[in-house]
């Protein structure tokens, strides 16, 4: 039998999914800005959609809305939004070169696990205190 009920969303999901998602903006906006890009609303999100739809899948593929902060969520977002991310520039003939990608794996890896890794490093502390 399938279970047709809503999904189980945590209290914590918008606020996970609006930090991720302006994180992954915020590292568009910064390449744009320093590659003196038109900075306009409509290229950054022309920009940043394909690392969107990435972040779209990750969340997908991870169940994230159940359990959004563990870090192992981010170890398995990051990868799939970049991935993602670079396979749709290709598909539209925007650019892919070695440093770029470098850039975002490094960039969105510690921004998308980061926050995670310091929440737990918060939420332990205080367990113990």
């Amino acid at each position: 039998m399938v279970d047709m009920s809503r999904p189980s969303i945590n209290e914590r999901t918008p606020f996970a999914a609006a930090l991720d998602a302006g994180l992954v903006t915020a590292f568009v906006a910064i390449g744009r800005r320093n590659h003196d890009e038109d900075p306009g609303v409509l290229g950054l999100l022309s920009t940043a959609a394909p690392f969107l739809v990435g972040l779209i899948v990750g969340w997908l593929v991870t169940k994230a809305w159940e359990d959004p902060t563990p870090v192992r969520q981010g170890l398995i977002i990051w990868p799939i939004t970049v991935a993602v991310g670079m396979l749709g520039r290709q598909l539209v003939g925007d650019g892919t070169a070695l440093s770029f990608v470098i850039v975002a794996t490094v960039f969105l890896g510690v921004t998308l696990v980061g926050w995670r890794a310091i929440r737990a490093g918060i939420t332990a502390r205080r367990r113990t205190t």
